[in-house]
């Protein structure tokens, strides 16, 4: 079996132009920290801390990249921005048309605990932003 020496490539678009997750190893499997770059199918790696685990992502990162060039195939763009992610013009405030026997149970919820009822909209929708958040 003979082994093929890549060299290595200089990608199009920097690491850190392309979107990564970090996301935790269970401890039955080893634990640590698994990173992932969603532009590039089975580019993964890992580390005992988040810092190895992107650290290690980078050097995969290269060699895909390098694997990539010298196979003569496309190094994809990045295609999550962070301005992706900003808001545009958001000015804080929308409205909401519900049910009649929804508003009329969340005006009773939020005099029984003594809130208005835009506090209390508010706070449903927080507590649901950060389970949500929690699963991604």
């Amino acid at each position: 079996m003979s082994v093929k020496i890549i060299d290595k490539a200089t990608a199009p678009y920097p690491f850190e132009a392309y979107s990564y997750v970090i996301g935790p190893i269970a401890q039955t499997d080893g634990g640590g920290f698994l990173f992932t770059m969603p532009d590039f199918a089975g580019l993964m790696a890992d580390g005992a801390t988040v810092e190895e685990a992107v650290a290690q992502g980078r050097d995969a990162f290269v060699s895909v990249v390098s694997a990539l060039v010298d196979m003569g195939r496309e190094v994809p763009e990045p295609t999550l921005k962070a301005e992706d992610f900003a808001p545009v013009n958001a000015s804080g405030k929308f409205i909401a048309r519900v049910p009649k026997s929804l508003h009329a149970a969340l005006t009773t919820r939020a005099k029984t605990e003594g809130v208005s009822l835009n506090t209390l909209v508010l706070t449903f929708i927080a507590e649901g932003m950060g389970r949500r958040d929690s699963h991604v």
